[in-house]
């Protein structure tokens, strides 16, 4: 029996991998907070929604955990019409704790690494990636919710089968990369703070965060839990 078919015979019964679950999501969540961290701390670009929420930040100075909160609950308000199974307890994880990580774990890099040299900035990126997508392949794989920006890629993938997941992935994310360029600017960011939100961090990430997670989903995270 394949691990595909194993977790679906999990659903609907106690689930003896439920413990297990619940901590890939926890860690999967709060993995991924300290990797936006990252992503911020190289000033290569962060990751696509967090290029949008970076605009956002841009027209609307609020602290940024208080700002990722208050767009979430808009997105949650798509998932619960839409596919309320995908929220769970690695959304309101995600929902309440992600962007007080994220600025918390900027704020501890800016002070243990006060410079960095540009080849420092690129190795900050590349782990910041692969921590990143591994950590979301974790917590999609525990099935007990995700965060609600990928809610919206598995929603549409779901609805519209013949669009694989990791496609409708590489739209979102380019969608909100052209948003998150467009409030910078419109925010008043110079091309130079721009390019430390939007760079190339942030194409890597729109073009190959959603396979680099099926890959993890496949190779690590089910592995993981069914072994």
């Amino acid at each position: 029996m394949s691990n595909k078919e194993n977790f679906k015979k999990t659903q609907g019964m106690k689930d003896p991998q439920l413990k297990k679950r619940i901590l890939m999501s926890a860690i999967g969540v709060l993995i991924c907070g300290i990797s936006v961290g990252m992503f911020k701390r190289a000033a290569l670009g962060v990751d696509p929604f967090q290029s949008l929420m970076s605009g956002l930040n841009a027209v609307i100075p609020i602290s940024f955990g208080t700002l990722y909160v208050i767009a979430n609950l808009c997105l949650l308000a798509f998932a619960l019409i839409f596919d309320r199974r995908k929220i769970g307890l690695a959304t309101l994880i995600n929902l309440f704790f992600f962007g007080y990580i994220a600025e918390y774990t900027l704020k501890f890099l800016e002070k243990i690494l006060p410079s960095l040299s540009l080849p420092g900035r690129l190795f900050l990126l590349i782990m910041a990636v692969v921590i990143m997508c591994l950590a979301s392949a974790f917590y999609f794989t525990a099935d007990l919710g995700v965060s609600t920006y990928d809610a919206v890629s598995l929603i549409i993938s779901e609805k519209q089968s013949k669009v694989a997941f990791k496609y409708c992935r590489i739209i979102s994310d380019v969608i909100c990369v052209v948003l998150g360029f467009l409030l910078c600017k419109a925010g008043g960011f110079s091309l130079a703070q721009i390019g430390g939100e939007i760079g190339i961090g942030t194409i890597i990430t729109a073009f190959f965060m959603g396979p680099l997670i099926a890959f993890f989903n496949e190779r690590v995270a089910r592995p993981f839990l069914f072994n």
